[in-house]
């Protein structure tokens, strides 16, 4: 499937209802984001059940915001609706398929299960 434009009425449907989420936070005047978005489109084709949004950074100020995106391309993963990586900058095409790859594979009882250690350990501190 190819990359979506994600707007923000439709953002927490796409994370919701779909099982492997990347998002490429982008802007039209970024030269960094017009060379990631051809690899970033390559990348989508090759993985049909994977959604591959796109989300301008000008168009979407308070996606942008509620990320702390503070440099593009910012690229975020979701897996069954919780983040489970960001990075800014540019990913060389490898890195990217390699993050799908990852993505694909991670076990998420087991990332739910470090999330409740975290938060127990967070409410024993207060």
């Amino acid at each position: 499937m190819a990359s979506v434009e994600i707007h923000e009425p439709e953002f927490s449907d796409i994370i919701d209802n779909n099982s492997i989420v990347l998002l490429d936070f982008w802007a039209e005047w970024c030269g960094p984001c017009k060379a990631y978005g051809p690899v970033y489109e390559r990348v989508s084709e090759e993985f049909p059940d994977v959604v591959f949004g796109k989300i301008d950074t000008e168009a979407e100020p308070m996606l942008a915001k509620s990320f702390n995106v503070r440099s593009i391309p910012t690229t975020v993963a979701f897996k069954d609706g919780i983040g489970v990586f960001m990075q800014p900058g540019a990913l060389p095409e490898d890195a990217l398929r390699d993050l799908v790859a990852k993505l694909t594979e991670l076990d998420m009882d087991e990332v739910r299960a470090e999330m409740e250690t975290q938060k127990a350990a967070q409410e024993e501190k207060e």
